[in-house]
């Protein structure tokens, strides 16, 4: 039987409409990652939130001791959640992620959280890398509007362009509503 961990990927303060980089659609994302880890919960599964802290102090997101580092409340983590904090967008980059869920037997992961461009596609793609099983519950994870260029590109059309990217060679991408049932 093989045993799965929910990553809750940077699901922080500074991504909601009163932080520093607000993030379009991410009161539901993080209601619906919620709903995810309270299901996983109930199954046993094991809760990792992961949460970005800057390495420089002056930075406009998740700089160090900040109200926006904290985590966003109605996923706040609880008690016999690990918790691990990272630099980078790869969640297993210089973290102690993988040996974590080594030495929990994990071998399925289920990634929500924030940007779906960023730190879901990094740590996605690192998960599947690393032989896991990778489920992404894509309306449980939020981007916002990119420049690229003269170019303004939606937030939508960014976070289905990493989903159709990461079921089209890494893994499962479901809804909230398909992952619980």
């Amino acid at each position: 039987m093989s045993k799965r961990a929910i990553i809750v990927v940077d699901l922080q303060k500074d991504y909601l409409a009163t932080g520093s980089f607000a993030l379009t659609g991410i009161d539901t994302a993080a209601a619906n990652a919620a709903r995810v880890v309270e299901a996983a919960r109930r199954k046993g599964d094991r809760i990792v939130h992961v949460h970005h802290i800057s390495k420089e102090a002056d930075s406009p997101l998740f700089a160090p001791n900040t109200d926006g580092i904290q985590p966003i409340p109605v996923v706040a983590p609880q008690t016999g959640d690990t918790v691990i904090v990272k630099a980078y967008p790869n969640s297993f980059r210089e973290t102690a992620l993988q040996e974590t869920l080594q030495a929990d037997g994990v071998s399925d992961v289920v990634v929500v959280g924030a940007m779906s461009d960023v730190c879901i596609d990094a740590t996605a793609r690192a998960a599947a890398d690393l032989g896991y099983g990778l489920t992404v519950v894509h309306d449980a994870c939020a981007t916002r509007d990119k420049a690229f260029g003269d170019s303004v590109v939606p937030a939508a059309q960014v976070h289905a362009t990493i989903m159709s990217a990461l079921e089209f060679g890494y893994g499962t991408v479901t809804t909230t509503a398909e992952f619980l049932s």
